[in-house]
């Protein structure tokens, strides 16, 4: 017994190489990640539901799978576009057509621009499931049949659209809406300079005098259409136009002219959707 003591005594007082704690980090990571690839490899293998159902727990969760769904990337100078996560299935009543891009670029401005993008899209699917699971608790909640019910489906929808790049910049458009008794949409402008690392603006783009020529170009197609008999925008004293402002939304189109929109309703009824002015 005695030698069994001395034994243990020996084998709990040998000083440790000092290189094992960094192998054995190392091996665990190794681990990791070899768990994490074939994690990954059977969940790219499964149904669409499930691919649906880990895109819901996190966009963040699965950067290698999502970047197997890269199917157009669009390649400038010192960045690159790409779809980082492209799907369009069905879950229970809800239809998804997703496609979310990515930047791929050295500096802030990708990282901050991605999650930006990530996180508004996090919200829409987990507002838009709670959206519709309200939906149906008040309809059969006041007396609603499953026959009323019908088949009735939510549709939700991500996608983006590259307006303009050149070697430096790019100008690009996410949407997402959500769309069933009642339709949501939001629609968020970028427009990135790589070079400079930062936000385009309007003043960027049309000098120091922006403000001037985006109120005159503005007001002198609002006036145009006043001859319309479909013309659908407000008085100035009535929410109509006024000035464009540093919050005022718009991107580039391919030839380089700055396209100023205002969302819908916010100057013009709702029949005229996304209100458009090039500022030619």
């Amino acid at each position: 017994m005695r030698e069994f003591d001395q034994a243990r005594w020996e084998y709990e007082n040998t000083p440790l190489p000092p290189e094992l704690a960094e192998r054995v980090q190392a091996g665990i990571r190794e681990g990791k990640l070899r768990g994490r690839k074939r994690r990954f490899q059977r969940r790219f293998a499964a149904c669409a539901a499930c691919f649906l159902l880990l895109m819901l727990a996190g966009l963040n969760l699965v950067p290698k799978l999502a970047y197997a769904a890269v199917d157009i990337p669009v390649l400038g100078g010192l960045f690159q576009i790409m779809t980082f996560i492209d799907f369009d299935v069905k879950d229970g009543s809800i239809n998804y057509a997703v496609s979310v891009p990515r930047l791929e670029a050295n500096g802030d401005l990708a990282k901050t621009v991605n999650a930006a993008i990530q996180e508004r899209v996090d919200f829409l699917m987990e507002h838009a499931k709670q959206d519709w699971a309200e939906y149906q608790d008040a309809f059969f909640s006041t007396g609603g049949t499953e026959e009323e019910w019908g088949d009735r489906e939510m549709d939700v929808f991500v996608g983006y659209e590259v307006k303009r790049q050149t070697d430096t910049q790019v100008s690009f458009v996410v949407t997402l809406s959500e769309g069933w008794i009642v339709s949501m949409e939001e629609i968020y402008y970028f427009n990135l300079d790589f070079a400079e690392g930062r936000n385009m603006t309007l003043q960027d783009v049309l000098g120091e005098n922006w403000v001037q020529i985006c109120n005159d170009a503005i007001q002198e197609q609002i006036d145009a259409s006043a001859d319309d008999d479909d013309s659908f925008f407000f008085p100035p004293d009535q929410g109509g136009f006024t000035t464009v402002d540093d919050t005022t939304t718009f991107y580039i189109r391919e030839d380089g002219v700055p396209v100023v929109t205002f969302p819908r309703y916010a100057i013009a009824a709702g029949a005229a959707g996304v209100v458009e002015f090039p500022i030619t």
